[in-house]
């Protein structure tokens, strides 16, 4: 079930100043935390193919570029660190899916109840550090070059879960870009949104997720902080039935990879 580890120093052929986060592509379940899932390992293969974000570090990241990719190391089944910590600030605890979850994504459910010591094991185990990492991570942009841009890297099903508020006829966009009210300017949403129409992909904003992470440190408080979601339909790259890559895999990553310095190119310049 596992696919990756820990957090890499490498990313495309961005700028220095942009941080490439992560969070959904790992299949990761550690073996002492197994035991909590009430699935059987097939149930538990099929879950990790609905929810991982599969491929995202491939699709967005490379081996020689300056950006710096803060990758979760688990995955989303077992914390997840693009939810608010607290569970009274996580919209989507009351679905059962707060940053640790409780139900699958047909919300039946996930694992068995936790203690709270369990919780708090499991956030200071995976959650914390993660958060810690991208803290750095973002300050050390600031310090060295007096911005910063986080990309937060996602892809999503073809066909809305359970869980998801999207009907699942509903037909979704290829480019799903994500916003923050403080911290995406006009110019970084139309930046991004030009770049991918222009490579013939249809693009929502906000649709069907919404949002863009930035540390809890500089949330709503530093402007020098800039956030923007890419969040690309499983359909493009990947069989969704298996979550193998398709064919064209590397030609698709390398067109996301060029749309994402086009917009950064443009928005800032």
């Amino acid at each position: 079930m596992e696919r990756n580890a820990s957090d890499e120093v490498c990313g495309s052929s961005l700028p220095p100043w942009v941080v490439m986060h992560i969070p959904h592509d790992s299949t990761s379940i550690p073996p002492e935390v197994r035991p909590q899932f009430l699935l059987t390992d097939a149930a538990l293969v099929a879950e990790l193919n609905r929810m991982t974000d599969h491929l995202t570090h491939a699709m967005f990241a490379t081996r020689n570029g300056d950006a710096v990719v803060v990758r979760a190391p688990v995955s989303r089944l077992v914390v997840d660190v693009e939810r608010f910590a607290n569970d009274e600030d996580e919209p989507m605890a009351s679905r059962g899916m707060g940053a640790i979850y409780s139900v699958t994504s047909s919300l039946a459910p996930l694992r068995r109840p936790l203690s709270d010591d369990e919780r708090v094991s499991l956030m200071n185990a995976w959650y914390h550090p993660h958060h810690e990492r991208l803290e750095l991570a973002v300050a050390a942009a600031v310090e060295q070059h007096g911005q910063c841009l986080v990309l937060d890297c996602h892809s999503f099903p073809s066909r809305a879960l359970p869980y998801e508020q999207d009907e699942a006829s509903l037909h979704r966009p290829d480019i799903c870009i994500g916003t923050d009210a403080f911290h995406t300017t006009d110019a970084l949403v139309d930046a991004f949104t030009h770049a991918f129409s222009e490579a013939g992909w249809t693009v929502g904003i906000n649709q069907p997720f919404s949002g863009a992470l930035v540390p809890a440190s500089r949330h709503l408080r530093d402007h020098r902080v800039r956030a923007v979601m890419v969040e690309v339909n499983r359909r493009l790259y990947m069989h969704e039935e298996d979550a193998t890559p398709k064919p064209d895999f590397d030609d698709i990553a390398a067109r996301i990879r060029a749309c994402c310095g086009k917009a950064i190119t443009d928005a800032f310049s």
